[in-house]
């Protein structure tokens, strides 16, 4: 099940991310995050930020998450723009759960007026790299030495 994040799921949240972090593969966050933290950051979302949790119907426990914020808050040049994240539970992932959740983000977006999304993607090899990319329709715009 997709649906808006409320502060109730930081500490499930932090369960997927940290590990995540702490893999140092799959995302450029390098410090983990306290429940406290993530509950305040939730608790402190902008009218137009987007966060999304995907929770499995069977035991309602958070399995990934997707946030997107606005690209830049200094100018009203960017305010189409988002800067969207997805984690997906290391032991949960390549089960479509990132799938579900663009939709949802994507639809999401539209309403609050962004009309383009950048990601930072970090992936192990060019075929992943496509792969996320094509499934998505993002566009790669600069690619690093993975996707060279």
């Amino acid at each position: 099940m997709i649906r808006d994040a409320n502060p109730d799921d930081a500490a499930g949240i932090v369960s997927v991310f940290n590990p995540i972090i702490e893999a140092r593969s799959l995302t450029l966050f390098d410090a983990p995050f306290t429940v406290e933290a993530e509950r305040s950051y939730i608790e402190g979302l902008a009218p137009r930020d987007v966060f999304h949790v995907a929770v499995r119907a069977t035991d309602n426990v958070v399995v990934g998450f997707q946030s997107m914020a606005p690209f830049a808050t200094y100018t009203h040049a960017f305010d189409h723009v988002g800067v969207i994240g997805t984690y997906v539970d290391l032991r949960s992932r390549r089960q479509g759960i990132a799938k579900r959740l663009f939709p949802a983000t994507f639809e999401a977006a539209r309403r609050k007026g962004y009309e383009k999304i950048f990601t930072y993607s970090w992936v192990q090899s060019r075929r992943e790299c496509v792969r996320f990319v094509s499934i998505r329709r993002f566009t790669v715009l600069l690619r690093g030495s993975a996707a060279q």
